[in-house]
This record gives C-alpha cells, sequence and structure tokens, in this order.
C-alpha cells in the first residue's frame, strides 16, 4: 500500500560493494509500467505488472505540443548555458515526444512530489503540459534574473562614472587655478575659521571635513555632516560679553526693580564678588526658592542687566526627556542639540546668565531622567567639559552664570541640592505690597493697557483694601492682576471718547471697579467662634498659609474619625495628640469618661486640597483640649509645630513663610517652637513690631497661651437662644 501505481523497470547494470553494508547499484530504466498484483511478500517482495502502452496521437494539437516543447527545451538549455549537449538530445528524440518530456522533467528543479506525478501520470500529452509549464518557469525566472543583473550594473557603472568624473572636474578646476566660489563647502570652511576653534574641536572638524570631501554629493550622510559643521561654525566658543560687575550699581540695580528681599539682594552680591575674585568655577549655583510671584525671574534678569551678560531661559517645568539637555546623537533622524547649546548659539556668547526655570518640576520617564544630567551641568569641576551628544565635542559652560529657580525645594534631587546656594524668597508683607504697587505694578498695567500711569487714580485706602481685601498670595502676581481691572475699565472709557479726566479709584467705588471682595476681616474671629476649633499654620509651594483644624465629638465607642484629605503623617499627629490629651486628662480638666461613649472626629477644611506633615501636631492638640474643656481658642491665635507624646514641642520648618501668612489674616499673636526663635530674626522690623511671638517648648504653655480663661457656653444654651 505504501507504493504508488506506476513504477519504472529497470535493468541492473553494475553492481560492487563499497565500506561495510554499503553497496553502490547501477540501473538503466526501461519502460514505465503499472502494478497488477503482489503475489509474495516473503523473502522478498513479488509484484507483477503490465508495460504502459500510450502511445502519441498523430493530432494537430499533440503536434504543436510536440513543436512547443522542442523550443522550450532548448530555450532552457540556452538559458542554462547547455546548447551543446542539448543538440544531440533534441535530433535524436525530436520525433518521440513522450520520451522528450520524460528526458525534459530532469532540468526542472521540482520537489519529489511533482516528480512522482509526472511519474504516474500515463497519457503523454497530460504529462508533456505539466513539463511545459515548469519549463516556461524556469526560462521566465532566469529571465528576470537576467533582467535585475543587468539593472543593477547599469547603476554600479553610473555611480563610478559620476565618481571619477567629479575627482576629473576637482583636478581641471586645481589646474586652472579656479576657487570654488560660493560653494558650500568653502562657506563653511570660511566660517571654521573665523571660529577659532579649540584645538581639541578643530582636529575633529579637520577629520569631518576630510570625510565630507570624500562623500558622493548625493549621500544622505553628506547632509548631516553639513549641518553638523554649521552648528560647529555658528556656536560662540570665544564670544563674550561679560563685563566686570560694579557691585555698587547692581546694589542700585536691585533696589530698583525689587523693594525688599534685603537678604537675596545680600548673598546675590557676595555670590558675583566671589565670582569676580575667585574665577567661575569657585562659585556656586544661585538656586532661588519662593512662591510664585516673588520676583525670581526678573532678579536673573536684573544680574544679567548688571554683568553686562545675555540672559538665557530655560524652561524645565515638565521636562522628561533627557535629551531635551544632552541633544540627540547624530545617527537619528532630525537629530537637534540640547536646549543649552541651542540657547549658547542662539545668544551668541559663551558666559550669558543661564536661568533654570522651574527646576523643581522636572519630570523623568522612559526617555531618561533630566535631573541626572543637570549634575554635570551644574558642577563646576565638570561643566568645564560638557559634551553634547550631537555635537561629540567639549564645550565650556563654566563661564556662563546659572541661576535656578524653584517653588518647592522638596521635589529637587538632594545631589542636585547639593550643586546649588539656595536663596529664599518668602513672600511680601501688605506694606510692602503696597510700595511695589506703586512704584512698579500700576507703571506696568497702564503700559500693558496702552495707557499712563496717571489715567487711574488710586488713594492710599483703596490700595490697601485691594490687597487684603482681594488678594492673599505671598507674591504680587494676582495684586497686578487686579490692578489692572482699573486701567482695563479706563481703556473702555477712553475708547468710547470720555474726557472726564482719570478714573478715580476710592474705598467707596472699589467693588464697581474690581467686583465682589473676597476676603473679610472678621473671618478669623468667626472661625474660632466655638470650642474645637483652633488656627494652625503651614507651608506650601505657593507661600505660607492658615488652616482650621474642627473638633467635635458625636455618640460611639471612642473611636478617633480623621477626614480633610490628610496625609500619613498629619494623622499620625492626631492620634499622638489624641493621645497625650487622654494621658493627661486629670491635669488638663477634661472628663476621662467623656470619649467611652463618644467618638472624636478631627476635620481639617478644603478637603479638596491634600495636606500632610507634622506642623498641624500643636494646633490637634489645642483643638482637642478646647472641645474637651469647653474653652474656645484666642480668635487672635494662630499656632505651628510638632507635638510628641510627652508633649513636648518640636520645631518645623517654613516660619517666616507661616509668620506673613498670619500677618495678612490679621493674626496677632503666634505659638511656635522656642527652636524656631531664631528664624522671626528673618521677618520684616513691620511685621515684628505689629504681632506677637510666644516661643514655647511644651504643651502646657500652649494651653495657658491659647484657651481662654471662661467655659463656653453649651450647645444647649447657644441653641436656645
Amino acid at each position: 500500500s505504501d507504493l504508488l501505481p506506476s513504477a519504472v523497470l529497470a535493468r541492473v547494470i553494475d553492481d560492487k560493494p563499497l565500506k561495510g553494508h554499503v553497496r553502490q547499484v547501477l540501473v538503466q530504466g526501461l519502460a514505465r509500467v503499472s502494478f497488477t498484483g503482489f503475489p509474495a511478500t516473503r523473502p522478498s517482495l513479488e509484484a507483477t505488472f503490465a508495460r504502459v502502452n500510450a502511445p502519441w496521437p498523430e493530432t494537430p494539437e499533440a503536434e504543436g505540443l510536440r513543436r512547443e516543447l522542442i523550443r522550450v527545451v532548448g530555450a532552457v538549455a540556452e538559458e542554462l548555458g547547455g546548447t551543446a549537449q542539448v543538440e544531440p538530445f533534441l535530433k535524436a528524440f525530436g520525433d518521440q515526444p513522450s520520451i522528450l518530456a520524460d528526458a525534459a522533467a530532469f532540468f526542472v528543479q521540482a520537489n519529489d512530489d511533482w516528480k512522482r506525478e509526472v511519474l504516474a501520470t500515463h497519457d503523454p500529452l497530460v504529462r508533456t503540459e505539466r513539463v511545459l509549464k515548469e519549463l516556461v518557469r524556469i526560462t521566465e525566472t532566469a529571465a528576470a534574473q537576467q533582467a535585475v543583473r543587468d539593472r543593477v550594473n547599469t547603476e554600479t557603472r553610473d555611480m563610478q562614472r559620476e565618481f571619477y568624473l567629479r575627482r576629473q572636474l576637482d583636478a581641471i578646476r586645481k589646474e586652472l587655478g579656479e576657487g570654488e566660489g560660493d560653494d558650500e563647502l568653502t562657506r563653511i570652511r570660511e566660517k571654521l575659521e573665523a571660529a577659532d576653534l579649540p584645538d581639541e574641536v578643530l582636529e575633529v572638524v579637520n577629520r569631518e571635513l576630510s570625510r565630507l570631501e570624500r562623500l558622493n554629493g548625493q549621500s544622505p550622510e553628506r547632509s548631516v555632516a553639513v549641518d553638523w559643521l554649521q552648528w560647529i561654525g555658528d556656536m560662540p566658543w570665544t564670544a563674550h560679553t561679560a563685563v566686570d560687575p560694579d557691585l555698587r550699581a547692581l546694589e542700585t540695580a536691585l533696589d530698583g526693580t525689587h523693594y525688599g528681599l534685603d537678604d537675596v539682594k545680600k548673598q546675590v552680591l557676595e555670590h558675583l564678588a566671589v565670582r569676580k575674585f575667585a574665577g567661575s568655577g569657585r562659585a556656586e549655583v544661585l538656586l532661588l526658592v519662593g512662591p510664585p510671584g516673588v520676583g525670581k525671574t526678573s532678579i536673573g534678569q536684573a544680574i544679567a542687566d548688571a554683568t553686562g551678560r545675555k540672559l538665557l531661559r530655560v524652561a524645565l517645568g515638565g521636562l522628561r526627556d533627557e535629551a531635551e539637555l544632552r541633544g540627540h546623537r547624530r545617527t537619528y533622524i532630525g537629530a537637534r542639540p540640547g536646549r543649552l547649546v541651542e540657547g549658547l548659539r542662539r545668544g551668541g556668547t559663551s558666559d550669558p546668565v543661564i536661568l533654570l526655570d522651574e527646576i523643581d518640576k522636572l519630570g523623568s520617564g522612559y526617555s531618561g531622567d533630566p535631573g541626572s544630567a543637570l549634575l554635570e551641568i551644574l558642577d563646576p569641576e565638570q561643566n568645564h567639559h560638557f559634551v553634547d551628544r550631537y555635537l561629540e565635542v567639549p564645550i565650556d559652560l563654566s563661564k556662563a552664570l546659572f541661576i535656578a529657580t524653584a517653588n518647592d525645594l522638596s521635589q529637587i534631587s538632594g545631589p542636585l541640592r547639593d550643586r546649588m546656594s539656595i536663596l529664599n524668597l518668602e513672600g511680601y508683607t501688605a506694606r510692602e505690597k503696597s510700595v511695589i504697587a506703586r512704584e512698579h505694578l500700576l507703571p506696568t498695567v497702564a503700559r500693558h493697557a496702552g495707557l499712563e500711569e496717571h489715567d487711574v487714580s488710586w488713594t492710599d485706602e483703596a490700595l490697601e483694601q485691594a490687597i487684603s481685601g482681594w488678594t492673599r498670595e505671598a507674591g504680587v502676581r494676582e495684586l497686578q492682576r487686579v490692578l489692572g481691572k482699573s486701567y482695563r475699565q479706563a481703556a473702555v472709557r477712553k475708547a468710547n471718547g470720555g474726557t472726564e479726566g482719570p478714573l478715580e479709584v476710592t474705598v467707596h467705588n472699589l467693588e464697581d471697579i474690581l467686583g465682589r471682595r473676597r476676603f473679610y476681616d472678621d473671618e478669623q474671629a468667626e472661625a474660632v467662634s466655638r470650642p474645637g476649633v483652633a488656627t494652625g499654620l503651614a507651608w506650601t509651594p505657593v507661600g505660607g498659609s492658615t488652616l482650621y483644624v474642627e473638633a467635635s465629638t458625636l455618640p460611639g465607642r471612642g473611636a478617633l474619625v480623621l477626614t480633610g484629605q490628610l496625609g500619613d503623617v498629619m494623622k499620625e499627629s492626631a492620634r499622638a495628640a489624641l493621645t497625650y490629651v487622654l494621658s493627661n486628662a486629670e491635669r488638663l480638666k477634661i472628663d476621662a469618661t467623656l470619649l467611652e461613649k463618644n467618638d472624636v472626629h478631627i476635620h481639617v477644611p478644603a478637603g479638596g486640597t491634600p495636606k500632610d506633615g507634622p506642623s498641624a501636631g500643636v494646633t490637634m492638640f489645642t483643638a482637642l483640649t478646647s472641645l474637651l474643656t469647653n474653652r474656645n481658642v484666642r480668635s487672635d491665635t494662630a499656632m505651628t509645630g510638632e507635638a510628641t507624646l510627652r508633649g513636648r514641642v518640636l520645631p518645623v520648618g517654613g516660619i517666616k513663610s507661616k509668620v506673613l501668612a498670619a500677618h495678612r489674616r490679621g493674626i496677632t499673636r503666634v505659638i511656635l517652637p522656642k527652636r524656631n526663635a531664631r528664624d522671626l530674626e528673618e521677618l520684616p522690623d513691620d511685621v515684628r513690631n505689629a504681632m506677637e511671638f510666644f516661643p514655647v517648648e511644651h504643651m502646657d504653655e500652649v494651653i495657658a497661651l491659647a484657651l481662654t480663661d471662661s467655659v463656653a457656653a453649651s450647645s444647649q444654651d447657644e441653641a436656645a437662644a
């Protein structure tokens, strides 16, 4: 059953043994046969057969098939280069097409299944057609290969011809003494010669120029090399604009553009004095940290103006790709240098003031960590040999003056903070804002509105009310928007043909011009008008702020409920405060059984804003004590500090920002940790004179200072009233 129905009858011509059990047998095929039976299978397989008798028909169709077979066999032999061996074969079997078809199948490089089909096909016409199809496929494949070979050879000859012609053209130009005129390569050479390149860069450039001369004009690598050389030629390798800074003039300029910020101005002058005498590689990078709108960016502009440098601003907010700073390698399509190199080229100087804006908002992703790239850029020991991935040659960044700005110092990595000198800009007082508004903001908003400053007249009382009733920010950006409303109304009135003089802004028409008042002076007293509410101080990236801690009881089993989107640290502070209150209930005159049937709920309003940190520990303790002793917290008092289970008050950060926030809210008394008392020296004199400060070490001192002496009316009495 494994055998084909057809077979070949063959005669053994030679039989000889080889090495081992292998024998070599040579047979000669005689005829195609078909099996008729198998009389025996042991000890050997025996079969009976009949010769296949399928004569070639004498028809026009058969004659045409025979002639086509002879033609195709000759064509195949010609394609395969074997015509001399095939011609005798065609003469011998040209009148026997059935045998010729069987022999032509030898030329077909087909699989065994196809050959078995040809063997089992008894009809000579059908068998000849199958062989013809394969022979035609062979001729078409050979013709296609020859066409591809001819095309490749032609293109190669054309490229070689163009190459030799260009070489000959260059040789002819040299013999005639003709220059290349406006040729691109000549212009690049002239630019590179005028650039006064460092020796290390010059060596790389010469190597690239030699390679460029060998490149074909149509090669894609040529455009990449030309762009790279143009970038090298455009870089300001030796161009300088900085002048020896006049520190007195700089101090005068800073005083004229920035009111207050005395400590910051002092540190800026010290920094530039160090660079003046010790060189660029000795002074650290300045990091200006503070809330929005306090003048961080404008300080950088003032430094650039005073030192004769150009200001290069690099916005880092949301930057996630390291290649934005280091550049892309030239192998990438559309590769560009980093932002620093692009800025140096655009500024045309090697010593600008580089302002790294919003450095705390750097991101990181699959494309690398830009913050790690800044470690090299801002290190004075490394940035004199900074290598951009696109240029791949060292660039000296130590001549540049780096200034960084940030809102939240905690978002900057430790190694990056270590490379910078930190200057804190905490915010402005109401008096400072009044001066800034008169000297800087009103002229600015008038210019933006296309008017003169005298087109709007602000009274001092109206300006103070605008600051306290419409803004509560650390900076002055929102105040500038508020003041701009008056000039926009004046512009509308002037555009309508009004001639009644300047727009008068007084306390009486303030809401008509600025809109509804947003903040009121009596908010603080209303917020803490009942037991269980205390005013705390918090620090945020946009400046200090006040927060209220509210505590209340409800029927339960002594559980502690916390709400207000509090972080883990703040939750732990609340639990520690409750533990301290209950463990000292007798001394604090608290009924210890009060919480056996009641739960305590602590809530910090503004639930949509996440809050965390240990600074609210003292405030939570005060709110709980106020609730359980039924005594109000003084409305003029705010507090900050971390509380321990033993009642100790530990120091916290951001004291200046917190006190300024309390001053903006009209609070006159501040309770703070004793170890933070030295931070009060940073406050402006008018704030220190207007407020009372109580440094404490223990919670008992907080109770004595914060709670009123009288017991508040019960809730039932309040309801009856």
